[in-house]
């Protein structure tokens, strides 16, 4: 009987270990659930539930950004993105709703369906206008914002770079995140006031010499008479006269040098080499045209068509028609101009112009020939001196005749196709003919210079030309 007292008294003691073994288990199973990131263990429902840190979390978004919990996480959306406004307008009195828990499934493992929270409807309060001061946003898609639903059934991230759906500046780079984007400037740039802009960083002293700022970077230089080191910042001095740039002697100088001549000598235009005393390289103005040297001396000469006037260093034109030194005929008519001279053959006016002088062709007005063409047509010669300096007014045009109620306009008709020359008007009945850029010569030029009479009295239009023929001369005197 004893032993089967004391067989009972193990049996109990061996149900009763058994039991607290299993409430240890469960105990133990119970503190070792783990949770994602943005969920926690709810014992009740023995399951994992999401945290909305929009409402755990202080100020979890700033500025003017609204927070919108998703389920194992929050987003910060600018509020225009909702239809539903973010605040109202006034503080509101109302106690704050409460609404029934709810029972969240477990989502470690993906979704299979799409997930909407029981929200309960607009009105649903005590007052006026009561419900959630957050936007309600349906869930229509098992991921948050910022991933989209793989062919795999998996939530992959969307590259919003890629896909040109950011809202990075022209001057930003777009960088994708998981989930979202950030706006970063490259290497060498800095965001002031939303822009991407260069950085001079020339303006802290990097260089030692010279600098020259270049997009997101900046490049070193030196000056001449200088090599940049090997650190790509700082110069060093050249030693020019390890080279022997000079005939003579070489001083070296720092970031040049300078050559020396013996007795006797000067040192020539290209500093190094030395010659002889040469007059003629103390200056461009001993002789007009050509200084020519000579031993302990110097002398004159001009190009062909002029000769060395009495002072020894000018050039004067010399007059072949003055002189008779031409080749012109008794019927020509010989036109002396700097430098050279010209034959003019006897005026001759093209059909159905004729001859009003010996230098002008008139086209009838009763002639229907006539009709679209100038009534005058006048010639005049004249010279221009090579590289003359311009702007330089060179000719002038005048009408002869005024009518009443008429009005003049001036023009180049032809022969400008260089657009050397262009028309200046003075007045009403006159206008000036304006050398725009240099000229080189030797060169003949022919322009026609129109002279428009327009008379709204009696609806009269008319035109009259003077073709100037310009000799230009080879050399500039």
């Amino acid at each position: 009987m004893l032993f089967e007292l004391r067989g009972l008294s193990w049996s109990t003691n061996k149900r009763t270990l058994s039991f607290l073994i299993c409430i240890i288990c469960c105990i133990h199973c119970g503190r070792s659930q783990t949770c994602t990131d943005g969920f926690t263990y709810d014992r009740r429902a023995r399951q994992c539930i999401d945290i909305d840190e929009c409402r755990t979390l202080s100020d979890p978004c700033r500025g003017d950004m609204q927070c919108i919990n998703q389920n194992g996480g929050y987003l910060c959306i600018p509020r225009g993105l909702y239809s539903q406004p973010y605040a109202r307008n006034s503080p509101r009195s109302n106690p704050e709703p409460s609404y029934p828990e709810e029972s969240y499934p477990d989502r470690s493992l993906g979704y299979s369906e799409p997930f909407i929270p029981n929200v309960p409807p607009a009105g649903a309060g005590t007052g006026p206008g009561s419900g959630p001061s957050y936007p309600i946003v349906s869930r229509t898609t098992p991921c948050i914002l910022g991933y989209t639903l793989g062919a795999d059934g998996t939530c992959v991230d969307v590259d919003e770079c890629e896909a040109e759906s950011h809202q990075c500046n022209p001057t930003q780079v777009c960088i994708n995140t998981a989930g979202g984007y950030t706006c970063s400037c490259t290497e060498g740039y800095w965001l002031v006031g939303g822009q991407c802009q260069d950085i001079d960083e020339c303006r802290y002293g990097y260089c030692q010499q010279l600098c020259a700022n270049v997009p997101g970077s900046y490049s070193c230089s030196c000056s001449p008479g200088f090599l940049l080191n090997a650190d790509s910042r700082t110069c060093q001095d050249v030693d020019e006269c390890e080279t022997n740039p000079c005939s003579h002697g070489c001083l070296n100088t720092y970031g040049s040098f300078m050559c020396t001549c013996d007795e006797g000598f000067e040192l020539a235009s290209d500093g190094t080499t030395c010659n002889d005393l040469d007059e003629c390289s103390f200056s461009d103005f001993l002789c007009q045209h050509t200084c020519v040297n000579t031993p302990g001396s110097f002398s004159c000469i001009c190009p062909p068509g002029y000769y060395v006037y009495e002072d020894g260093r000018s050039c004067e034109d010399h007059n072949e028609c003055e002189s008779g030194n031409n080749t012109c005929t008794a019927a020509q008519v010989c036109f002396n101009f700097q430098g050279g001279y010209t034959c003019l053959d006897p005026l001759r006016c093209d059909p159905p112009y004729i001859e009003l002088s010996e230098n002008q062709c008139m086209c009838s007005a009763e002639n229907p020939a006539c009709r679209e063409r100038p009534f005058t047509i006048l010639y005049r010669h004249m010279d221009l001196s090579s590289g003359r300096s311009v702007p330089a007014d060179i000719f002038q045009m005048q009408a002869t005749t005024r009518y009443p109620g008429a009005f003049y306009i001036f023009q180049i008709k032809s022969g400008n196709e260089g657009r050397e020359f262009y028309m200046r008007q003075t007045s009403n009945i006159s206008a000036t003919l304006v050398l725009a850029r240099p000229i080189k010569g030797p060169k003949t030029i022919i322009l026609d210079l129109e002279m428009v009479t327009v008379n709204n009295v009696i609806n009269f239009r008319g035109s009259s030309i003077i073709r100037l023929t310009i000799f230009v001369s080879e050399h500039p005197f």
